[in-house]
């Protein structure tokens, strides 16, 4: 009976081996596929400005030999500000309207900034969201990462949450003629449904923040 139960356990940890094993080479194999076997032949400098560079790089991509345009960005900062003093079921979030000659037209956007070259990413959201608005915020949270366009765009936009708001003076730049609109979360996601906002980054943040609110008040 008791080399019975011997050979069982050594079966079922032999098992768990395998299982373990196999998983751990399917995870291997699955990462392996997921990397792009892509090689870059060369690469120029097509266009540089102050903002960014356009480079044309020809890269040998599983095989084929092919010419992408790539725009490099050092990334850029997202601020949902949010000021809860009055509501905490509807917080009032910092918003800003301004001319972009882009799209065209005047949009509805949450601060946001270009990173400078080596700089921490909640030092530049600091920096930005003081600069455009003129706001200081007591807490900081990381809410999502995510590549803008990543067909031809390489700036990642890192989303931060700012909490606990106390107003100073705004610093904005010369070519940076924001007008500050304080807009309840209801009242945005309204607009989002209507269509209204046009802004990808407004967009994923303040519904993303929804969620996460939904999520956090099912949880308590």
């Amino acid at each position: 009976m008791a080399r019975k139960e011997a050979l069982s356990a050594q079966a079922s940890n032999t098992l768990r081996a395998g299982k373990a094993a196999t998983e751990v080479n399917g995870g291997e194999r699955r990462a392996a596929k997921a990397r792009p076997k892509v090689e870059v032949i060369s690469s120029k400098v097509s266009y540089e400005g102050p903002l960014f560079r356009v480079y044309t790089d020809e890269i040998l991509e599983n095989g084929r030999k092919v010419s992408r345009d790539v725009v490099r960005h050092n990334g850029s900062v997202v601020i949902l500000a949010i000021d809860d003093t009055k509501s905490k079921r509807d917080p009032m979030i910092v918003m800003e309207r301004q001319y972009r000659h882009a799209a065209r037209e005047y949009l509805l956007e949450v601060p946001a900034g270009k990173m400078e070259a080596g700089e921490d990413a909640l030092a530049g959201a600091k920096r930005e969201l003081l600069e455009e608005t003129g706001f200081k915020a007591k807490r900081w949270r990381k809410m999502v990462r995510y590549f803008a366009s990543p067909g031809f765009l390489g700036e990642f936009m890192q989303v931060f949450i700012a909490e606990g708001l106390t107003l100073g003076e705004a610093q904005p730049e010369y070519d940076e003629q924001i007008k500050l609109e304080m807009i309840p979360l209801s009242k945005l996601l309204s607009m989002i449904e209507a269509g209204k906002i046009h802004d990808g980054k407004t967009l994923i943040s303040v519904m993303l923040y929804d969620r996460l609110r939904r999520g956090e008040k099912k949880k308590n």
